[in-house]
């Protein structure tokens, strides 16, 4: 049977899966890669992409027998190129708090919320620091679309992908074009041609990719794309349009349809919920991006999630080892999520900011991670990592709370990522932070690179006019086995009690980053 291949580009990992034909995953491969902080900027060289990619791949089994395939990554971010595609400025990404007066400026023109992690705002930016590489910019894209181009020689991006680089119309299903108008008016008063106000010698409209919604033909792999993988995929194979990690995520937990939702959680955290309205106000904590056929929905994203908790980990597993135990990493996961289910609803008082990046849902630009208590402070094992947990989401929840005072319903939402592979906890937690049922499927920890690969299969296998959600519920997903968790009422008040402090505790890291 012909299998179905999901690539993607994570913020830790660079990841292949691919299916059968009954969509279970049957085969994968994976590379650990990490971040830099190069000259004041969070990047990865983009050689180490592609020998990443070819590592992943090379694990893949059976790949002569791959019928689509689909490239995911990290979204947002900017990777601007010239007319012949050199870089013309290192890869900066999602994790850089570096845009804010472009961020805010585009909101107010627009009446639109920006985030400084969105394409636009790192070119604006650029643009306001009258960086050396502007007037050359032929093209931006993203880690995905780049890769994608690479691969097929097809310059377009998914339309939830392309929503993290430029506003939406979920009507026409491309960029918003009054939106567009403005921002060439705007660039030209910056006169970056040989006359006042001649502009850049560019319109948006020439830089960024094409936008392409699910199941559309987004071209096949090239032979020089096969030769960028060591041929290890053949050429001619059908891809689908490139998604960023949210699309795919979306997919993966089968969230495609309004009043659903889902919390993706690793090294950051976002959740995504899929709207039956426009939102009433414009919100700086909200994004407002789409599916990946363009529906709108709203996202609540985090920089900072399960790394200080992974750090945490590292340092009680060098503990163990004093008293010469050599624990598996998995099983002392495990262990310390299970106990920290014996802790307080409120934590005891434990306090925990895991910020090691800025926050913007929260405004805070850099981060410094604290834990703080007084002396009254119920300080136990379990209160310590209960608070750690709570807060790789209290961030989260803070945003999640604004769309609850909208009126925004939720159904349910899907939990997946890292900090759901452990069965209960995290799913707990979830529940109680965002008062809402979480689920979890069985793929839970498998997340971008399975939603990428069914998107390929839906790229290959779906029939005439059949919706994403219906090709998701009605072949995909059903008898899929999971657990679903309704809210603890007291677990609620105790999140809600801990987040009251939280919030505190913001002030504190607030001085903190200013001081340290």
């Amino acid at each position: 049977m012909k299998s179905c291949l999901g690539i993607e580009l994570g913020s830790t990992r660079i990841k292949a899966v691919a299916i059968d034909g009954g969509f279970r995953p049957v085969s994968s491969g994976d590379y650990t890669w990490a971040s830099r902080y190069e000259n004041g900027v969070w990047t990865y060289p983009l050689e180490e992409a592609w020998t990443g990619l070819r590592y992943a791949l090379s694990q893949v089994e059976n790949r002569q027998d791959i019928a689509a395939a689909g490239v995911s990554a990290m979204m947002h971010g900017y990777l601007a190129f010239d007319k012949d595609w050199n870089l013309l400025t290192p890869f900066r990404t999602w994790q850089n708090t570096i845009t804010g007066p472009a961020a805010a400026e585009l909101t107010e023109l627009f009446g639109f919320n920006i985030p400084q992690r969105w394409s636009i705002a790192h070119l604006y930016q650029a643009i306001l620091n009258q960086e050396a590489h502007i007037p050359q910019v032929a093209h931006i894209t993203t880690l995905a679309g780049y890769i994608h181009y690479m691969l097929t020689g097809v310059n377009a991006v998914g339309i939830g992908e392309a929503s993290g680089m430029f506003p939406i119309d979920s009507k026409t299903l491309g960029y918003d074009q009054e939106m567009v108008k403005k921002f060439d008016a705007l660039v030209k008063k910056h006169g970056l041609g040989s006359a006042p106000d001649a502009g850049p010698g560019w319109t948006l409209t020439d830089l960024l990719p094409k936008v392409l919604v699910a199941g559309e033909d987004a071209g096949t792999l090239t032979e020089a794309g096969s030769a960028l993988l060591d041929g290890l995929l053949p050429a001619g194979i059908p891809f689908a349009p490139a998604e960023g990690d949210a699309g795919t995520g979306m997919t993966a937990t089968n969230a495609v349809a309004p009043r659903t939702g889902n919390v993706s959680a690793g090294t950051s955290i976002f959740s995504m919920v899929v709207l039956e309205r426009p939102l009433e106000r414009v919100y700086e904590e909200i994004d407002l991006v789409t599916t990946p056929t363009g529906a709108p929905v709203a996202m609540v994203h985090c920089n900072n999630c399960t790394n200080d908790t992974n750090a945490w980990v590292g340092v009680l597993g060098e503990a163990a080892k004093l008293f010469g135990a050599e624990p598996d990493m998995g099983t002392l996961y495990t262990k310390l999520y299970e106990k920290s289910l014996e802790g307080d609803a409120d934590c005891g008082g434990v306090l925990v900011c895991n910020y090691l990046a800025g926050e913007g849902v929260t405004h805070v630009d850099a981060g410094r991670p604290l834990v703080a208590r007084t002396p009254e402070t119920k300080f136990n094992l379990a209160n310590f990592f209960r608070a750690q947990l709570y807060s790789t989401m209290s961030t989260l929840k803070i945003g999640m709370d604004i769309l609850a005072e909208e009126g925004v319903a939720i159904d349910s939402l899907t939990g997946h990522g890292g900090l759901f592979k452990t069965p209960v906890v995290g799913q707990s937690y979830m529940a109680a932070a965002c008062s809402a049922p979480v689920a979890c499927m069985e793929t839970a920890g498998e997340g971008g690179p399975y939603g990428m690969a069914l998107l390929a299969a839906y790229r290959l296998n779906r029939s005439v006019g059949e919706r994403l959600e219906d090709f998701l519920s009605g072949r995909v997903f059903a008898g899929v086995s999971g657990s679903t968790l309704q809210p603890d009422p007291a677990a609620v008040e105790g999140f809600n009690a801990y987040i009251r402090r939280y919030k505190a505790l913001l002030e504190v890291e607030k001085t903190a980053v200013e001081k340290l």
